[in-house]
């Protein structure tokens, strides 16, 4: 029987298990293990008394996590082991745990151990550490897939209800999809790596294995916290995109297969997709285009995190990991900055297809290698594994790992749901009715969307006021036909004003931006008359809150309703 989250908690609030029993049995698993899952871990009496601590405080109704087993990867911090990163030198004890560590044993979860990994975070394959090579569970044949070997093993083979990886070029999607989990890979920033050891600092996240959905949602929730000592944190924001219920899918040539019994489960998992929701073929090519800058460019900055030590330590360091890391110094600063410019424009051409879908499902990866695969091709093999994982992060992407269906050889095959940043809830949704799951629903931030008619609006002189309180610009709707809009007299800034009217009114064009309400509460102290903050009615129904503007400005303003909005009225006096 496999620990899961869900299962544990109801057991718990029945009184059917307590934690010392559970802990028992987590012993007893890992007594009884043969892979080399784990690379340190807390002593059975210590354990063994977390537990026990547990039991004694009877919190099950009042901790998310309470009694819940979990493993972390060995580049994340806890607090009395050392950070090893599968480099037997790295054995000093971390002085602290990691603050998404401390989050979860916060929350009742009970900290286990450290599991294996690739040496540094750095592969796909689950084969790059000194402390042995994973398999997947039931077939030793074929490798686990990485980084985040251990932590997907722990999970898969019933030894934890949880663990956390990390995620930078698949390294939380492919052990997933190797060993029959879910793998849930949040939007960058959503959970703090402060604690982390770096792989490339601006795209490492850390993720989450689990059995089921509904778990991974439980401890996002739990994980999930802006950090304002970490500087990569990003504080969390609702999804405001629209819901079109359809699931956008690669165009057949772009859905590259490389072993038959894969094409054949990929065309089962699309089959099945089918029966869930509309399917629309679409083009991912900047997507693909991104995917091979990790490897190429952004090696440069797994120099710059771990060059040095990787230096200090030459006789540690795993041949494949010490090559690819030793490669990134040879990057230019403009090699760096063309390649940003290539992702720029990448990412604005990938904005199409967010246009037209929820998500994106693909492949989590191409084939299933043997050991024996990775052996003699170690590169070139990592490298096709990572073609649907690799540009995830450069493209500010969430993803959710999924089992979808067992090859004709037995070997699992997985999918992954991919969307925007902060659509993480959405695809939890998605993930659930694949699944047939009822997914536990993350909180969402209260957010504000306002309505903006003039000089505020994206790349206008007023917009670094919303920009620099976190403001995020939407998109551009019509008001409903009850408005009038002038041009305000005055120096400095041009600046419409938009009234609303009884009758002889216009629909004006307005952009809508997403505000936190502190942030709003700041631009309402820089508001002047006769501009104020209000109720604004969409051509929709809709009312937002919107900047408007006092009735008695109509003497002495110039009438530009005509104009139909502030961009349209700005281009005539251009031509002009």
């Amino acid at each position: 029987m496999m620990f899961t989250v869900s299962g544990l908690l109801s057991d718990y609030r029945s009184g059917s298990r307590d934690p010392l029993a559970v802990a028992h049995e987590v012993l007893d698993l890992i007594e009884a293990e043969t892979e080399p899952v784990w690379i340190s871990r807390l002593a059975p009496e210590v354990l063994l008394a977390a537990a026990a601590a547990l039991s004694h405080r009877g919190d099950a109704d009042c901790l998310p996590l309470y009694g819940i087993p979990f493993a972390v990867k060995d580049n994340i911090d806890v607090a009395g082991l050392p950070t090893t990163a599968a480099c037997r030198h790295l054995d000093e004890p971390a002085m602290g745990s990691a603050v998404v560590v401390e989050r979860l044993i916060a929350a009742g979860a009970l900290f286990v151990g450290k599991t294996n990994m690739d040496q540094f975070a750095t592969g796909l394959v689950g084969t790059r550490s000194p402390y042995g090579a994973l398999s997947t569970v039931g077939h030793p044949q074929h490798i686990s897939g990485g980084s985040s070997s251990g932590s997907a093993v722990a999970v898969a083979r019933g030894q934890v209800a949880f663990s956390l990886g990390t995620d930078t070029a698949g390294s939380g999607r492919v052990p997933a999809a190797f060993n029959g989990l879910v793998g849930c890979k949040p939007t960058l920033g959503l959970i703090s790596t402060r604690g982390v050891l770096p792989a490339c600092a601006s795209l490492d996240c850390v993720s989450i294995f689990t059995h089921t959905v509904a778990d991974a949602a439980i401890v996002l929730e739990v994980a999930t916290g802006y950090d304002g000592d970490d500087p990569w944190s990003r504080a969390q924001r609702p999804s405001l995109r629209a819901r079109r219920g359809v699931l956008g899918v690669p165009l057949p040539a772009q859905a590259e297969l490389d072993e038959p019994r894969a094409e054949r489960a990929w065309e089962a998992a699309l089959e099945r997709a089918g029966g869930h929701w509309e399917i629309e073929q679409v083009d991912i090519g900047p997507l693909l285009d991104a995917a091979p800058l990790l490897y190429d460019i952004w090696i440069a900055e797994r120099a710059a995190a771990i060059g040095g030590l990787i230096e200090q330590l030459p006789d540690g360091i795993d041949p494949t990991v010490g090559e690819i890391i030793a490669s990134g110094a040879r990057r230019s600063a403009v090699d760096v900055f063309d390649a940003n410019h290539t992702l720029a424009r990448l990412r604005r051409a990938a904005e199409l297809i967010w246009e037209q879908v929820d998500a994106l499902l693909l492949p989590t990866a191409p084939s299933h290698p043997t050991h024996a695969d990775v052996a003699a091709a170690p590169i070139s093999i990592n490298e096709r594994l990572g073609r649907y994982t690799n540009f995830v992060n450069l493209m500010d992407l969430a993803g959710l790992a999924m089992p979808a269906a067992e090859r004709a050889d037995g070997l699992p095959f997985g999918i992954t749901l991919l969307a925007p940043a902060w659509a993480d809830q959405r695809l939890l949704e998605l993930g659930a009715e694949w699944l047939g799951e009822a997914p536990h629903e993350l909180q969402q931030p209260d957010t504000i969307v306002l309505a903006v008619a003039g000089a505020h609006m994206q790349g206008l002189p007023l917009s670094h006021q919303l920009t620099d309180w976190g403001a995020r610009p939407l998109h551009r709707v019509r008001t409903a036909p009850n408005y009038r809009f002038y041009e305000l007299p005055g120096e400095g800034v041009r600046r419409p004003g938009l009234v609303r009217v009884h009758r002889g009114g216009a629909a004006i064009e307005v952009e809508l931006w997403e505000i936190a309400p502190q942030a709003l509460g700041v631009l309402v102290g820089k508001v002047s008359p006769p501009l104020a903050i209000g109720t604004v009615e969409l051509a929709d129904g809709r009312e937002v809150t919107g900047f408007v503007c006092e009735g008695y400005v109509v003497d002495g303003a110039t009438d530009i309703t005509s104009h139909g909005g502030w961009r349209a009225y700005l281009d005539t006096l251009t031509r002009s």
